[in-house]
């Protein structure tokens, strides 16, 4: 069986900064859910922020993965706390996913939500959740790998949110 392209394919050299384009530029071909990972500060603040590397691992135990830039602020909250949550966007929320992934003081303002188990934000109208906890996490490349193993989670069945491209996406207008 043979494969073949309408285009050469391009050798990736991690050298030059065209190559890193190049391969963003590739990954972006992938259609990809979006969420926003959910936790909380020791002072009780909640923080969150929108991550489209999400992924089921294992159905027993249930474990699912996400990862996060080992340069983000955010990193020591998230390596350190026990649970977060891991909310999976509708389509209509693309405002939302907007809002947490640009940096600011409080991403909750005006933000409706629940308080998970663990006393952890669920957003408002997402299409599932996740409650893990923190089963571990794994540093690989510029990126640190999280595995949570899953102690609650509920689905209210809608179209989802999809990041192709460099963009978010929905068939809704």
């Amino acid at each position: 069986m043979s494969i073949s392209s309408s285009r050469p394919s391009s050798a990736i050299s991690s050298s030059s900064a065209s190559d890193t384009r190049h391969f963003r530029d590739a990954l972006s071909q992938f259609a990809t859910g979006v969420t926003i990972i959910t936790t909380r500060l020791d002072n009780g603040t909640f923080i969150g922020l929108t991550a489209s590397s999400f992924n089921s691992v294992s159905l027993d135990p249930p474990l699912v993965l996400w990862s996060l830039n080992q340069a983000a602020n955010s990193l020591p909250v998230f390596t350190g706390n026990s649970h977060y949550v891991i909310n999976v966007l509708s389509a209509s929320q693309t405002e939302l996913a907007n809002k947490f992934a640009r940096p600011g003081k409080n991403r909750f303002d005006g933000v409706e939500f629940t308080l998970s188990p663990t006393g952890l934000p669920i957003l408002k109208d997402v299409a599932a959740w996740f409650e893990c906890h923190n089963r571990s996490r794994y540093p690989e490349g510029d990126h640190v790998i999280f595995v949570g193993e899953v102690e609650n989670c509920d689905v209210c069945p809608q179209e989802p949110l999809v990041f192709h491209g460099g963009r978010f996406l929905s068939s809704k207008p």
